[in-house]
């Protein structure tokens, strides 16, 4: 019986003479069957951790990456944007995360906060700590009556 494995055969010459090499890659099939007697269980049913936030995830990401810039992994904000495949506005806008309040901070991080960073955008235009926790706590009201509609 043949076998199912695709084989790749390379001839190459070397001074000793032609050299050849075998190569036999496994392929896995893309829908594989089930097994009769298995049940697969839906993702509904099945516990798991819940979703991070995306700005929870933005703010640990603003804070790593201005962790690689202070070591001098990457030169300046332009470099991680090239890294990252996103615009230099884009990044900008994720950086400026840093300039709330760090219990504002604390809280996209480690609370489930529901705000949307589009909606931060002008808490982190001001410079008092004072009216930015006023701004956000508007904010955040905002998204919790969002989420309840």
């Amino acid at each position: 019986m043949p076998s199912k494995k695709p084989v790749i055969t390379v001839t190459a010459q070397s001074e000793d003479g032609p050299l050849q090499v075998e190569v036999a890659i496994p392929l896995r099939p893309r829908h594989p069957k089930p097994i009769e007697g298995t049940q697969i269980t839906p993702a509904a049913e099945s516990p798991g951790p819940p979703p991070i936030p995306r700005i929870t995830r933005l703010m640990a990401l603003a804070i790593k990456f201005q962790d690689m810039v202070d070591r001098g992994e990457v030169r300046d904000y332009a470099d991680l944007a090239r890294l990252g495949y996103v615009t230099r506005a884009r990044l900008t806008q994720i950086m400026n995360l840093l300039l709330l309040a760090p219990d504002l901070q604390e809280q996209l991080l480690f609370d489930a906060t529901m705000v949307e960073e589009r909606r931060l955008r002008n808490v982190v235009k001001l410079v008092e700590w004072r009216e930015q926790r006023k701004c956000f706590t508007l904010a955040s009201a905002v998204a919790q009556y969002a989420s309840n509609r």
